[in-house]
């Protein structure tokens, strides 16, 4: 891979079509920001610096630096006005690093480490004053058009905007993306010289193109095999689109370290989770950023883990049940409509069907502890704060009161829920729940 000493990000859009007070870089995907994936494409390159240029004001500026401020790897060039990319890009220039300068998107977050390698090696192998990143998309959607000598394959000699495009100009096939790799010097250069003369009053960087090859310097295209790669985000549609594709890679990876996926069409992963090899995910299933799955577990149909669930090796986790915050423990079983929120769970428990953890009181969340080898019967409700000790049995229906604290081996029974005297013969009885 060749060398890189600045990325710069272009993040200042306001993305009014995603009709929304959201920044449009920190739409979620996958449980993390659009423009963080984009930072993981520019650091796997190794810059010595990294410029994401944003907006002032809360609206970006903030936000952002909220998020990513803290990475000293990092700096934020302020774009005061939206006066174009070409604009966008000066504000970096006054600190880019020596030699080689990439220059990616903030909404383009498919793209992979080893395409913009390609695209960098493109410029070095060559000699050429810039590379750029093109595509032969089925939908061109508003991309400027790519001009060769000679054909699809020739040399290149310009973009044209689509809105300023002839009929034959709009025929061509291929489009640019808007990600370049440019030689040492060139943005030092060329990028004062840009004007903004055109119908919109901005500084294109589309331009430079332009400009180098009106010096007699090269400008490669590389045409990227996989047109989802280059997908930009323009619209909540864009914004859905993206999410499949980074979902199938999230999915793709976890099948590969032996995780058995049923149904990946009806499976959501966030992009940080973590799931053992052995493990099978049932159709229907959405796990959230965070949780931590063991080796050998079960979860769906129909499950929903959120942020904070911890499942140990073998548990399972089944059919229209919710967790938060919850730790189960090995060998555990929640089968059937539940709810567990707030919750550490022993091993080999067995929380039967209807189960309901009430974890807010209205004002604040409290913890409930089960512990090992407990039984919970069919559509007991455990009001936090409270215990049920190891062995305990709650029985069916039981409702178990806040800080209450049912002894090991006992069995509690009711509304409200009381022990049960000589109940280990009862047990069978009284506590009812699906294995």
């Amino acid at each position: 891979m060749g060398v890189v000493g600045s990325v710069v990000i272009l993040a200042a859009g306001q993305g009014t079509r995603m009709v929304s007070a959201l920044p449009k870089v920190l739409h979620e995907v996958c449980g993390r920001p659009l423009l963080a994936y984009v930072l993981d494409q520019a650091l796997a390159l190794e810059p010595q610096r990294v410029h994401v240029v944003v907006a002032p004001g809360g609206r970006v500026e903030e936000k952002v630096r909220g998020l990513f401020g803290e990475d000293s790897r990092l700096e934020f060039p302020v774009q005061a006005e939206a006066l174009g990319t070409g604009h966008a890009l000066r504000q970096a220039l006054p600190n880019l690093a020596p030699g080689a300068t990439l220059v990616l998107y903030g909404d383009m977050p498919l793209i992979r480490p080893e395409t913009l390698g390609a695209l960098i090696e493109e410029r070095e192998s060559s000699g050429a004053g810039a590379s750029l990143l093109t595509a032969r998309p089925r939908d061109p959607r508003g991309f400027g058009r790519v001009k060769r000598d000679g054909g699809p394959d020739g040399v290149f000699q310009a973009i044209v905007e689509e809105r300023d495009a002839s009929p034959e100009e709009r025929a061509i096939e291929e489009v640019n993306v808007g990600v370049y790799a440019f030689a040492p010097g060139v943005l030092e250069e060329l990028l004062p010289s840009i004007n903004s003369d055109n119908a919109q009053g901005e500084f294109y960087l589309t331009d430079l193109a332009g400009a180098l090859v009106s010096s007699g310097r090269e400008v490669r295209p590389l045409v990227v095999r996989d047109e989802t790669e280059v997908i930009g985000v323009n619209t909540l549609a864009h914004l859905a689109e993206v999410r499949a594709g980074i979902q199938m890679r999230i999915l793709g990876r976890l099948l590969a370290e032996g995780v058995h996926i049923e149904d990946p069409a009806t499976t959501y992963v966030d992009w940080d989770v973590e799931v053992g090899a052995g493990t099978r995910i049932l159709p229907c299933t959405v796990i959230r950023s965070g949780a931590r799955i063991g080796r050998n577990c079960e979860v769906g149909p129909f499950t929903h883990l959120r942020p904070g669930t911890v499942l140990a090796d073998g548990a399972e986790v089944g059919n229209f049940t919710e967790t938060k915050n919850a730790v189960v423990g090995e060998g555990t079983k929640a089968k059937h409509l539940s709810y567990l929120g707030d919750v550490e769970i022993g091993a080999g428990v067995n929380i039967g069907a209807g189960t309901i953890v009430a974890n807010y009181d209205g004002k604040e969340k409290h913890k409930t502890r089960i512990g090992a080898r407990a039984f919970v019967g069919s559509g007991s409700i455990l009001i936090a704060p409270m215990e049920v000790g190891e062995g305990a049995v709650t029985g069916g229906g039981a409702v178990v009161t806040r800080r209450s604290k049912v002894p090991p081996g006992e069995t509690w029974v009711g509304v409200p829920a009381r022990p049960l005297t000589g109940a280990k013969e009862e047990r069978d009885s009284s506590a009812g729940g699906p294995r």
